[in-house]
């Protein structure tokens, strides 16, 4: 575990208005992304809309991302698409030599709802005797359903060295605080908690740091909060920040990642609110009042908080 917590922000992809992808926006977007603070990037996944990209495309992204970001920060990206075990480690390959310092195996695509873990770890051991010694990460997706690893799971295959990075979705602090109990041993691997509900205790149980959707709208936040989750002097401000966290939640969720894109633009970046998802640009009256009144009560934290200087 590294002593550093990071902050690795699930991207999001800008389109043009006819849906094409923006890759002057994408380079402003991470550019952004790194001028906030992020200590790493997850490029193409569920918040890039990667479902609704073309292969090309895929690799086109990850390519663009790190050549923007230049080497200042790893990159990692999903990369097991494919029907069979088989086509997933080919893409797997195709993803890894653009560079990524990971290729993130989605766990909803290993095995169907229906199989059994037996299914799943023959799976994952398949996928690792098929990909050689590339570095590879677990993502817990939503999409197509949510595969939650075991503890037991997941340190089976960090002890084999081949798994760095793990993107955590089971919304459990106990499963997490075992999972990172269980691979504390192997320091080259990361637990990244997307859920920040219970940011700071996953932060004090070992998580490597967070990859959360909220990062899309407060990323400053975000790392300020990695940097000062256990910091004595903080406290009060961590506990206050915490809760925004959690009062925040269901609106951040919501229309998620179109008011993200929103939010966004009305801060000054150069996207528009295009989502594959939905084939569209529009935004309906609610979020617009959604987003607004979001950003006056985070204005309104500021304002309450001390030692938050590089979110002011």
């Amino acid at each position: 575990m590294t002593e550093e917590k990071r902050f690795v922000p699930v991207m999001l992809t800008p389109f043009h208005e006819d849906g094409s992808i923006d890759f002057e926006g994408l380079t402003v977007l991470t550019q952004y992304y790194l001028d906030k603070g992020a200590k790493g990037l997850f490029a193409n996944c569920q918040s890039s809309e990667m479902f609704d990209l073309r292969p090309e495309e895929r690799i086109q992204i990850i390519q663009h991302v790190l050549k923007i970001a230049d080497g200042k920060v790893p990159v990692v990206a999903a990369g097991n698409f494919g029907d069979t075990i088989a086509e997933q480690a080919s893409f797997v390959k195709e993803v890894h030599a653009t560079g990524v310092d990971a290729v993130i195996v989605l766990t909803g695509l290993l095995a169907k709802e229906n199989e059994s873990d037996d299914v799943l770890v023959q799976r994952i051991e398949e996928l690792l005797a098929l990909t050689d010694n590339i570095p590879l990460g677990f993502y817990e997706c939503p999409v197509p359903y949510k595969r939650v690893l075991s503890p037991e799971i997941l340190g089976k295959f960090v002890a084999t060295g081949r798994i760095i990075y793990h993107k955590d979705t089971c919304l459990n602090l106990d499963q997490v605080k075992e999972k990172n109990r269980l691979c504390a041993d192997v320091k080259s691997f990361g637990l990244y908690d997307a859920y920040m509900v219970h940011a700071v205790d996953s932060l004090k149980s070992g998580s490597a740091g967070l990859s959360c959707i909220q990062g899309n709208y407060f990323p400053e936040l975000v790392v300020w909060l990695c940097n000062n989750y256990s910091n004595p002097i903080a406290h009060n401000d961590v506990n206050e920040v915490q809760q925004f966290f959690i009062d925040e939640m269901d609106v951040m969720h919501q229309n998620y990642p179109t008011s993200a894109k929103y939010y966004l633009q009305q801060n000054g970046l150069p996207i528009t609110t295009y989502t594959r998802r939905l084939n569209s640009s529009a935004v309906s009256d609610q979020v617009k009042t959604e987003m607004s009144e979001l950003k006056e009560r985070y204005n309104g934290l500021l304002q309450k908080l001390s030692s938050v200087v590089g979110a002011k």
